[in-house]
């Protein structure tokens, strides 16, 4: 793997995310398009037109309530989807030490720090700049961890952070969130209300939402996998630069590897947060698994195992 400095990585970072945040409308006014003119029965290009531009400033509006609501409450949403509650410095100190240090090494804000219930092993980072940077731990993998392999999580968590790798995961959970929203709620309007129109109306409305919806999927899909996998690899370079120790990560990562499920999380798109993200037993093999955020872990085990 062809080394990528910090600061590369952070630009590169900051630039996809301010190109979905631009390129997103633009898709977004285009599938309207679409669905407008195979809908409409002559296909007057004309009369498509008219209904495009009346319909613009609802769905830009509607949008982009939605993406404020999301970028500045993303935290409150993220927590409600992991169960996720803040952890007080009383009730751990060894995880809050672990955090000072690490990041008065690296020159960062300390994080807020917060904490899952559940017995699994797995972590995660968020947030969009120093007021809302969070870092996510189980329970699970604060008790099973020792402190250098805990330190070499939290240090994974941390370049995450660091490399902006959080707020470019941040856009494209909302974005995707808003694609499947839209096409949900367009197939269920016309599946309930085409059949009013007659058969042959009836089926080309849901012809055209399947489609609609396809697209929108296949969209959520390349929007996750455009989430380059080498920010795995990168915020564990980054772990192991901070800690000086990559046989600690590495032997983090072979315990989270028996069991990183979060029971909690039914939410996937929250999940590729995590340092690791499985699939349940169910859909270990399926077709979305080619899409996976995530570098095999055994990889990312062998990796780290070479500057042991």
């Amino acid at each position: 793997m062809t080394y990528i400095g910090i600061q590369t990585q952070i630009r590169r970072n900051n630039f996809n995310s301010v190109l979905l945040i631009f390129a997103f409308p633009i898709v977004l006014l285009g599938m309207v398009y679409t669905f407008l003119f195979f809908i409409q029965r002559q296909h007057d290009v004309e009369i498509v037109n008219e209904m495009f531009l009346s319909a613009v400033p609802f769905v830009i509006i509607i949008t982009s309530v939605w993406f404020m609501i999301a970028w500045f409450m993303h935290n409150s949403l993220i927590s409600m989807a992991t169960g996720s509650r803040p952890l007080e410095r009383m009730e751990n100190k060894r995880v809050y030490n672990l955090v000072e240090n690490l990041c008065i090494s690296a020159g960062m804000k300390n994080p807020q720090i917060h904490i899952i219930e559940d017995d699994s092993l797995n972590a995660f980072a968020s947030g969009i700049n120093e007021r809302t940077f969070c870092v996510t731990l189980s329970r699970g993998i604060i008790e099973k961890l020792d402190d250098d392999e805990l330190e070499g999580v939290i240090a994974h968590e941390l370049s995450h952070i660091r490399n902006r790798d959080v707020r470019l995961m941040i856009v494209s959970i909302i974005f995707v969130g808003i694609f499947a929203f839209i096409a949900g709620m367009a197939f269920r309007s016309l599946q309930f209300g085409a059949f009013s129109r007659g058969k042959k109306d009836a089926g080309v409305a849901i012809l055209v939402a399947m489609v609609v919806s396809a697209v929108c999927y296949l969209i959520a899909l390349l929007l996750r996998f455009g989430i380059s996998r080498s920010r795995e690899y990168m915020a564990d370079a980054g772990a192991a630069e901070m800690t000086r120790k990559p046989y600690a990560l590495a032997n983090a990562l072979r315990k989270i590897d028996q069991d990183p499920l979060i029971e909690a999380v039914h939410n996937r798109d929250v999940a590729q947060l995590f340092i690791e993200n499985p699939q349940p037993e169910e859909k270990k093999f399926s077709f979305s698994n080619l899409f996976s955020t995530h570098p095999p872990i055994q990889k990312r085990i062998e990796l780290l195992d070479q500057f042991a």
